[in-house]
């Protein structure tokens, strides 16, 4: 089915996952799971499928999505700029601090937010309260796909002109604040993180092996989108040619030669020298893989990436490896993904918030 066939997608299941604290993180098929609560990563997906919705349909539900998503990580954020993660049903956060990786999806979300013009002022104004208080832990990161949502992030509010020019409505936060990076010393610390992955990459690559660790776990193509992103403001011609070879490896390994999108199964993973686990698939890959792709062909304009892009979005709708659809025809939901055995029927956040990444990007192209 092509691109062009699919029906507009709507709000009417993230809404049907999302009470007045925010999405819920889990589903019993299609009725969200209040025992599993929320958490900060995933209101930070739906955040920015969120803003993409609401670049499109502009409308009231899909602006109140953005400020229920938004509100919820301003509240995760704690008073040092660090983010709680898991939530319970009575809206109490069960840890102090949660991971690198939460940060550096949360710090994607603020970015990206930020950078869309469509978004009101004073949302932006949010974002960027929240980011400048992050940026202090951001040096510290190690996690290799915490440094790459963070890249993400960062990067997309630097594109966005005047973005990091907008007054704060507090007399202590003003952009001259000396707490306050100024534009050069963002640009650096992109530079830096992206440099920490370039190095790690050149470090452990080698005998057939083009990736940045031993194994291939979750998140994946964010690795090498994260450093086609810092290439764009550092210019540094390795960040570019790193990106290229990690991405085509991952694309050998992750795109069947029957014409269609197979990710790593999160049953087992991908081991140095090993076999690629064949199930469970996982929306967010196919999602993260996409994006990677459009980016490194908005990079190098070669037209298979484009082709690779439209091959992980139609993964969704039944040209995968199972041959059936994981969106759900009646309540517009995504199935969680394919086990062996078939669907996993249940229709978590995670996996509508991918699809709808996925959608409103491949449509806006």
């Amino acid at each position: 089915m092509g691109v062009s066939m699919i029906k507009p997608l709507s709000t009417n299941y993230l809404r049907s996952l999302t009470d007045d604290t925010g999405i819920f993180q889990h589903t019993k098929f299609g009725i969200p799971d209040r025992s599993k609560g929320y958490t900060s990563d995933d209101n930070a997906r739906a955040l920015i499928a969120a803003v993409m919705l609401n670049k499109r349909i502009r409308d009231k539900e899909s602006l109140n999505l953005i400020n229920t998503y938004l509100a919820f990580i301003h509240h995760a954020q704690n008073e040092d700029g660090s983010f709680r993660n898991f939530m319970d049903y009575n809206r109490l956060f069960i840890e102090k601090t949660g991971s690198e990786d939460c940060l550096g999806r949360c710090l994607w979300a603020l970015g990206f937010t930020l950078s869309e013009p469509s978004v009101p002022h004073n949302v932006q104004n949010t974002c960027k309260y929240m980011i400048n208080q992050a940026l202090p832990h951001v040096r510290s990161l190690r996690s290799p796909r915490a440094m790459a949502y963070a890249i993400i992030g960062l990067t997309s509010m630097m594109q966005t002109e005047n973005a990091l020019r907008y007054k704060f409505p507090y007399p202590n936060m003003e952009s001259d604040d000396p707490a306050f990076l100024p534009e050069a010393q963002i640009v650096s610390l992109i530079e830096e993180l992206a440099m920490r992955l370039h190095t790690q990459y050149q470090s452990n690559k080698g005998e057939g092996w083009q990736w940045f660790e031993d194994r291939i776990t979750y998140g994946n193509a964010m690795l090498p989108w994260a450093l086609f992103k810092a290439s764009h403001f550092s210019h540094i011609e390795a960040f570019r040619q790193t990106a290229k070879e990690s991405l085509d490896f991952l694309a050998l390994i992750t795109f069947a030669k029957e014409g269609y999108f197979k990710p790593v199964g999160s049953h087992g993973w991908l081991d140095r020298g090993g076999e690629a686990a064949l199930y469970d698939e996982q929306p967010i890959e196919a999602c993260e893989m996409l994006l990677a792709c459009l980016e490194a062909y908005k990079t190098l304009g070669k037209e298979t990436y484009r082709e690779q892009a439209s091959l992980c979005y139609e993964w969704f709708h039944g040209r995968n490896s199972r041959h059936e659809s994981l969106i759900d025809a009646e309540t517009g939901g995504c199935y969680d993904g394919i086990h062996a055995s078939g669907l996993n029927l249940n229709q978590g956040s995670e996996n509508i918030v991918s699809y709808c990444m996925a959608h409103e990007v491949m449509h806006n192209e």
